[in-house]
């Protein structure tokens, strides 16, 4: 499929994707409906229950499309740097650290405040932190010390959320529903607290895509060309990881979408990252927005399922054939 064609078919999904998200849900809205709403939220009214849904749909649209953009291209990005097919933003450790952030927020109460993505936006950025000191101390940062430093980082804070777990059981439902991942009680100072960190690491991505292209090619290659090897993974592990912590930040872990995202745009657009950055986006963004309505439809009543329970079930038998084709390759 021509290149330009894929992009447009990856633009028509994320269209269609906003707007079956503004249209379905527990309480459906005609067009006639969003038209009046959006004539209500304009002048300012939003008394009406169809532009107070609105109101809400369209912050957990944003939310969502800028969460599932950043989770894939932080994917796709690591999967290059890391030489590793399968590395997704979790890799890192950011997500652990993230979550190990909500947890001790919730059990001190902060539940239902930015409180909540601060403390994880924090824990992320630690967890990061965490593991670039411990590449330093080993004195490397070869994809292969990246991994097992992400490793270690990882459980050790998986084993401190557990531990505080089992320490504050009232906290526990909180606590779970976070790390399961969800856009419920989301709304806009959500989406601008992901921006700051969001927007330059996207930026810094869009602009490194030929480095992209000639790490892809392998470290020795790369060197040989005149790339400092070290510096670049470093930066692009320091942007994927922002990409991530700005996710998890305020919506909690959701898996998958980093890992199967990527796969997926590379089979529409080739490996040139220059096209394929944009098509992570967007594919990435169109993903989490048919989870997000999945996650607020599937049950009756409003009940929600958590947005991270939809991709896991989607995306497992979706890594088992990537890993199946990987293994028939190799």
């Amino acid at each position: 499929m021509p290149r330009a064609l894929a992009l447009t078919a990856c633009g028509g999904l994320l269209l269609g994707s906003l707007l079956a998200a503004i249209l379905l849900g527990p309480y459906p809205l005609s067009w006639s409906e969003v038209f009046c709403a959006l004539g209500d939220l304009l002048q300012g009214k939003g008394q009406g229950p169809a532009a107070l849904v609105l109101h809400l749909r369209l912050s957990r649209l944003a939310l969502a499309f800028v969460a599932g953009a950043s989770l894939a291209v932080a994917g796709a990005v690591l999967q290059t740097v890391l030489a590793n097919p399968l590395a997704d933003p979790f890799t890192l450790g950011v997500s652990s650290g993230a979550a190990c952030g909500a947890t001790f927020a919730l059990i001190a109460g902060a539940a239902g405040t930015l409180a909540v993505p601060l403390s994880a936006l924090a824990g992320g950025s630690l967890a990061l932190v965490l593991v670039l000191g411990l590449c330093l101390a080993s004195r490397s940062f070869s994809h292969e010390t990246l991994i097992l430093a992400g490793i270690l980082v990882s459980t050790t804070l998986a084993a401190l959320i557990a531990l505080a777990k089992a320490l504050h059981e009232d906290s526990v439902a909180s606590i779970v529903f976070w790390l399961l991942g969800s856009f419920q009680n989301r709304s806009w100072p959500h989406l601008f607290l992901m921006l700051p960190l969001t927007l330059p690491a996207l930026t810094v991505v869009l602009l490194a895509s030929q480095v992209l292209d000639v790490l892809a090619l392998g470290g020795e290659s790369a060197h040989l060309l005149g790339l400092p090897v070290t510096q670049t993974r470093i930066l692009l592990v320091l942007a994927a990881a922002a990409l991530t912590a700005a996710a998890v930040s305020v919506a909690g872990i959701i898996g998958f979408v980093g890992l199967v995202v990527p796969h997926g745009a590379r089979l529409l657009v080739g490996p040139r990252h220059g096209v394929l950055m944009p098509a992570c986006a967007l594919l990435g963004g169109g993903v989490l927005l048919w989870a997000d309505l999945a996650a607020r439809t599937v049950l009756a009543h409003g009940t929600e399922l958590p947005v991270g329970v939809i991709t896991a079930l989607a995306g497992a038998p979706a890594v088992a054939a990537t890993m199946l084709a990987l293994r028939r390759k190799g």
